[in-house]
């Protein structure tokens, strides 16, 4: 009994390790950069930036979800099949309203030969500059408005 198991134990590995081999044909995903640098902005301002992408494989490419690492970041993938040879983009907002440095990735899951991919943004949202109005602009201002 215990030859039996053995022998449909090993079987079963061997069946599972030859269904792990990886197709030649399998679409693959290629991005033209995987970290985006937002560098330094300014607090609310535009978050929203996009990854290009090629499907360098020989087969159409199904991206089947991309998660942000926060809620701060908010990516949105085609839905539809990408062609061999065709390009496609993952957009993802980031949430500017936190002040301080940033990195944040974004975990892709598709049929691609590489089933999991992660990309990256960073950069650093500071406080707008206040305009501030110095005592020479203001003389300058109210001596223009009495000469009109």
């Amino acid at each position: 009994m215990k030859k039996l198991l053995l022998a449909l134990a090993f079987i079963a590995t061997g069946t599972f390790a030859f269904a792990q081999e990886s197709n030649p044909n399998s679409p693959e995903i290629s991005f033209e950069t995987e970290t985006i640098d937002y560098g330094t902005i300014d607090q609310g301002a535009d978050g929203k930036r996009e990854f290009v992408f090629t499907n360098t494989g020989k087969e159409p490419l199904i991206i089947s979800n991309a998660q942000g690492s926060c809620g701060c970041t908010v990516p949105t993938w085609p839905r539809e099949p990408i062609a061999p040879g065709e390009k496609a983009a993952i957009k993802v907002k980031y949430d500017t309203k936190r002040v301080g440095p940033f990195t944040k990735s974004v975990t892709i899951h598709s049929n691609a030969a590489t089933s999991t991919k992660v990309i990256r943004i960073k950069g650093n949202v500071k406080k707008p500059e206040q305009v501030k109005t110095t005592p020479e602009k203001a003389d300058k201002t109210s001596m223009m408005e009495e000469s009109k």
